[in-house]
């Protein structure tokens, strides 16, 4: 019931912000219509763990920081790398383990390559645990392949590594 609760107030608080009128009749609509799609969405199963991980909200909260600076990172190296006339790359396809066990965890960690930029997640093997990643660089692939990422992933996803 939380989480159908904290689906329904997401809703209703996304419907004030791009609503931008305050009326009484408006914004009690909205609150209507809010609490229906959340009764729905309970109703087909949109509001199960996957669909809306509000326990993963505090350890997210600690993740998508580091995550928004691995992405500035990359993007200056990525920049460099574009802006340099000898175009310094060496593209590398290879296997990454995944240490993630839920679909959230896996989804993170996958998205989570390809929004860095230089390096994209390719496809996911989870019958070996694994990605297949491409990197512009040996640095980038490298850097996934040091496991920060994963570690942090599963730290996201509730495991203690």
């Amino acid at each position: 019931m939380l989480r159908t609760a904290s689906v329904a107030l997401f809703l209703f608080a996304f419907w004030l912000l791009l609503s931008g009128h305050y009326t009484v009749w408006l914004v009690t609509a909205g609150a209507v219509v809010s609490v229906t799609l959340a009764l729905l969405g309970r109703r087909f199963g949109f509001t199960d763990e996957e669909g809306h991980p509000i326990d993963r909200i505090p350890l997210a909260i600690a993740y998508w920081p580091w995550l928004a600076r691995e992405i500035v990172k990359s993007a200056i190296g990525v920049t460099r790398i574009i802006l340099d006339p000898k175009l310094p790359i060496s593209p590398q396809l290879f296997h990454t383990k995944v240490s993630a066990r839920t679909p959230v965890g896996v989804a993170t960690y996958a998205n989570s390559i390809t929004l860095t930029p230089g390096t994209i997640t390719v496809a996911i093997d989870r019958e070996h645990d694994r990605f297949l990643v491409h990197s512009l660089t040996k640095a980038g692939a490298d850097d996934v392949e040091a496991g920060e990422m994963d570690r942090r992933v599963a730290r996201f996803e509730g495991k203690d590594t």
